[in-house]
């Protein structure tokens, strides 16, 4: 009996959900943020607001070239969600590889491309980047159960924020945990972002090539089909 109301609570979980697949995939979008920003004209691979408010800030001023560094990668970024939601529309029940597996796969061949890009094409380099970036945020969206961002932090902070207000209002232990994940993968961004900061001051182009390592990792891990159980 106490067996049977256990599992009331529990459910299955694959791995693309798991919080130690979605904290690489953060640590690597927190490199690539500190990669295209520090190394390719000051362009955020994940952080479009930012493109945003510095691409309209350049063309109000006249400044037109400096403008499109960062309308190029906002457009590059709408083209890979476009493409990632293709993928996964045409091969979600495909038997031979997984439709995420064949993201990774689009993401690491652009990667690796990108640390081959000499620096006179930076343009190229963050469109390249954040196609490559909207594609993972458009592939994995969910850690635990619970929807996130790999790529980016304003959302997982308010969620984080919100979930910590609940369980200070009900002690209620799920929200906690949820808090907890959010909050984790904040700060596992965070480093990614202080560690691809540090490695392309030394290391320069070559840096982006840690997240195509990252990603083998990542798929790697979806290769063992695992699932685990989670309590909602």
């Amino acid at each position: 009996m106490s067996g049977n109301k256990k599992q009331k609570n529990i459910g299955v979980m694959q791995t693309s959900e798991s919080f130690l697949l979605s904290a690489l995939l953060s640590f690597s979008g927190g490199l690539q943020d500190a990669y295209t920003f520090n190394l390719r004209d000051n362009v955020f691979a994940n952080a479009q607001t930012g493109n945003v408010v510095l691409m309209s800030q350049n063309f109000m001023t006249g400044k037109y070239m400096t403008g499109l560094r960062y309308i190029c990668p906002l457009i590059a970024f709408v083209l890979g969600i476009f493409i990632a939601d293709v993928v996964e529309n045409k091969y979600k029940h495909s038997k031979k590889l997984h439709w995420r597996q064949m993201i990774l796969v689009m993401e690491m061949i652009s990667l690796s491309i990108v640390g081959m890009i000499p620096f006179s094409m930076n343009m190229v380099a963050n469109m390249i980047v954040s196609f490559s970036c909207a594609m993972q945020v458009q592939t994995f969206r969910t850690v635990r159960g619970y929807g996130y961002a790999s790529t980016m932090c304003i959302g997982n902070l308010r969620s984080g924020t919100v979930s910590l207000s609940e369980y200070l209002r009900n002690k209620n232990k799920a929200s906690l945990r949820k808090a907890g994940y959010f909050f984790g993968i904040i700060f596992i961004f965070a480093l990614g972002a202080g560690f691809g900061g540090v490695v392309s001051i030394r290391m320069g182009n070559g840096t982006i090539w840690f997240s195509v390592a990252i990603l083998l990792a990542v798929m790697m891990m979806m290769n063992k089909k695992q699932r685990e159980y989670v309590e909602y």
